[in-house]
């Protein structure tokens, strides 16, 4: 079998095994993880913070989508997907997922990013949305990109 590995090294082309947790322990599990102020989320905002002066919001819920980060007065959103959640390369790797739970909530994420995306664009916003893989490869980068948008 051909070994096709993401940055991650996890190899997409195996096949899915049965779960070694129990149903309500998986489920305890599941339950911890939150949506927003991850640590990847953190990090990348707080090394935001030292490279610029502008206010900025984070989780706007008056704002379609809650953006993760929110300039106001320049009008730009920014959104800091995780891999999972929101599917990156989804169609690699659903034939892992347990069940269709899972699938169908990661289809309807995805769905819901594109939907919010075009809703805000149409709105005058300018819409950044950033993987969570890009910014562990390259966060100075992407630092550089916002900053770059506030300028504008």
């Amino acid at each position: 079998m051909n070994t096709i590995k993401n940055y991650l090294g996890r190899n997409f082309k195996s096949p899915k095994r049965a779960d070694k947790l129990s149903k309500s322990h998986r489920s305890r599990l599941m339950s911890k993880i939150r949506s927003q102020n991850t640590a990847f989320e953190k990090e990348f905002v707080e090394a935001f913070k030292k490279t610029t002066r502008r206010k900025f919001i984070l989780n706007l819920a008056s704002i379609k989508g809650k953006p993760d980060i929110v300039f106001l007065n320049e009008k730009i959103c920014v959104f800091l997907d995780s891999d999972f959640w929101h599917g990156w390369q989804y169609s690699r790797w659903k034939h892992r997922l347990k069940n269709d739970f899972w699938k169908n909530k990661i289809l309807n994420n995805r769905k819901r990013d594109k939907r919010i995306t075009k809703y805000l664009k149409s709105h005058g916003w300018t819409v950044i949305r950033i993987w969570e893989h890009q910014l562990k490869k390259n966060q100075p980068f992407y630092l550089k990109k916002i900053r770059k948008f506030l300028l504008k």
